[in-house]
């Protein structure tokens, strides 16, 4: 999904584009913890490598994004950066 402005080009650039963004959020039927985690590591370690990694984490942080891993964080990591910028 692509936003207007200055979001869309960050967006076109980021790593986690393609066949591979679907490890990015967990599937509708649920998943085991070691499952979880692991797909979690696989998402942010494309994130470690992705030139637009803060540019997302702030979107996230700033539309307060509940669900997948966004600039190398997942949900409850943004949660706590939300509560300590509150």
């Amino acid at each position: 999904m692509l936003y207007s402005g200055y979001e869309s080009s960050w967006q076109e650039r980021a790593l986690c584009r393609g066949p591979q963004s679907r490890i990015f959020y967990a599937p509708f039927q649920g998943e085991r913890r070691n499952d979880r985690h692991n797909r979690e590591a696989a998402a942010k370690a494309i994130c470690a490598k992705c030139s637009v990694r803060q540019e997302c984490l702030d979107y996230a942080i700033r539309i307060k994004e509940q669900h997948g891993i966004w600039g190398g964080t997942n949900e409850s990591e943004r949660k706590k950066i939300l509560t300590a910028i509150s």
